[in-house]
């Protein structure tokens, strides 16, 4: 167990759009950030969590009142980097706690959730009426918020208009595994765990920028992965989810892949109220009875209404019935919006992977 004490913490303020206005104290980074303020359900993960790319331009609220109880993982070992983390830093804005765990006991434990998000220049704000703010974003929806020091004066700021995926995509090709089948995974901001469920299942992986050119190399199956932003503003990814479709390819979609290949095949997408962000999300698969718990983490959703001829809703969130996943009648092209390879989380829809490697095979 370690026993840490906080230096004097100062004060810093919350700001929403529509004017409310939470103080609390400082921890990590001490500097001003904005994003679009969401809230996420999770009681544990947090180290994968701070590290999901889809997070990027975003202040994390965390419902669960206790966070960094059980500290970081050493995030320079390569198998830990594997196991305990979606990416190689942590990707959000900002975080927002109402208590922030200074002693933290784990036996993988390798520091404190605040030393770490000071080595990642990431501020957090800890002694927030959470509960409160999480009412506020569910009755009006996620906004537009800033973490404010009063010398470090800061504009809003809307992630939704911005590029995102180009921050967290590979900078260059990637191959991993080995395997009679080759898969293109065209990175928007895939999470690690993705690309270990394809290495446990004997593939051949080249992990490709978003805005690689699909037709300069030859591949058995495509897997578009997650990613942060609105998906109109890729408009290129979605031209080169038309050429899969065109070609006949099979294709996976899974969170931002599943919205892009559902733009390329004419759908429509819109933006939720709050999003999903959580580990335990229902969701049943449209016309049968089975019911699985998923993991997500979103802000838009496919309108099930605009899906084309051909195609049909594959998943439904029992929440709020938006659509949870598509697949073609008779082509090799399926998509979820939820997360099958689940880390944090539960692993119920695994399956999904060996759904979509059928189609390769």
């Amino acid at each position: 167990m370690s026993k840490i004490t906080h230096t004097q913490s100062p004060t810093a303020k919350l700001f929403l759009k529509d004017g409310t206005i939470f103080e609390g104290k400082l921890f990590g980074a001490h500097r001003s950030v904005a994003g679009e303020v969401v809230f996420n359900t999770g009681m544990v993960g947090y180290p994968e969590t701070l590290t999901d790319p889809s997070y990027k331009g975003q202040i994390l609220v965390m419902t669960y009142p206790l966070i960094g109880n059980y500290g970081i993982p050493e995030m320079n070992a390569i198998e830990q980097l594997q196991k305990h983390f979606e990416s190689d830093k942590v990707q959000i804005q900002a975080l927002v706690v109402s208590e922030e765990s200074v002693n933290y006991s784990h036996w993988n434990a390798f520091q404190s959730l605040d030393e770490w998000l000071k080595e990642f220049g990431v501020p957090g704000l800890y002694g927030v009426d959470t509960r409160q703010l999480t009412k506020i974003l569910r009755e009006h929806g996620t906004m537009l918020g800033k973490i404010q020091i009063d010398k470090q004066k800061i504009e809003y700021y809307n992630p939704d208009v911005e590029n995102l995926i180009s921050k967290v995509t590979v900078p260059e090709v990637e191959e991993h595994g080995k395997g009679k089948k080759r898969i293109l995974l065209i990175d928007c901001g895939c999470k690690k765990s993705i690309l270990q469920n394809l290495i446990d299942r004997k593939v051949s992986v080249l992990r490709v920028p978003y805005d690689y050119d699909v037709n300069k190399e030859n591949y058995d199956g495509v897997l578009i992965s997650n990613g942060p932003g609105n998906p109109i503003v890729y408009k290129q990814l979605v031209e080169s989810a038309k050429k899969l479709i065109q070609k006949q390819v099979p294709t996976l979609g899974i969170c931002m892949g599943h919205q892009i290949l559902s733009l390329a095949a004419g759908a429509k997408t819109y933006k939720l109220k709050y999003g999903h962000r959580s580990q335990n999300q229902p969701v049943k698969e449209v016309g049968g009875t089975k019911c699985f718990v998923t993991s997500q983490n979103h802000s838009f959703a496919v309108d099930t209404k605009s899906l084309p001829r051909g195609y049909f809703p594959w998943f439904e969130n029992l929440n709020d019935y938006s659509n949870e996943g598509m697949r073609h009648e008779k082509l090799p092209f399926r998509s979820v919006q939820f997360h099958p390879e689940a880390a944090p989380g539960p692993v119920d829809t695994g399956f999904i992977f060996d759904e979509f490697l059928k189609d390769v095979k």
